[in-house]
């Protein structure tokens, strides 16, 4: 028996602003369905190159009342970065909460708009700890 990734989902609350987080690491559109006798769209969102490693953002257009307010029974989506200094630093910038800040140079979490936790970790070795990541606090919950 073979086994392949095909996608995560997530079902989220505004489809505009979920897109523009995903944007804002680095993700892209690669596939919409709008299925207009169902009432709901998919878009599938993948880093450049890896678009068979994709997250299925799954909007309700009426509404979605069954989906709770915090979005903990997921678990995460983890991604590895370049350097995950720059890319917090990036997000943080364009209004992005460092919910777990990278203090070890490996690991850090943020938040979508629907509350889903992304693991952001460093490719290869640990970056040596630096300002003002290895003082800052943890924000929230991740």
């Amino acid at each position: 028996m073979t086994i392949r990734y095909l996608h995560t989902m997530v079902r989220v609350k505004d489809l505009e602003a979920s897109m523009a987080f995903f944007e804002k690491l680095g993700l892209r559109e690669t596939r919409r369905i709008d299925n207009e006798g169902g009432r709901f769209s998919l878009v599938f969102m993948a880093p450049p190159g890896q678009e068979d490693c994709p997250v299925e953002l799954t909007y309700n257009w009426d509404g979605d009342p069954g989906l709770p307010s915090d979005s903990r029974h997921f678990g995460h989506l983890a991604y590895q970065v370049d350097d995950i200094y720059a890319l917090c630093q990036e997000l943080m910038d364009s209004g992005v909460t460092i919910n777990r800040p990278p203090r070890d140079g490996h690991m850090a979490f943020v938040r979508s708009p629907d509350n889903v936790s992304i693991e952001l970790l460093q490719r290869g070795e640990r970056k040596p700890p630096q300002e003002p990541w290895a003082s800052m606090s943890n924000t929230g919950t991740w």
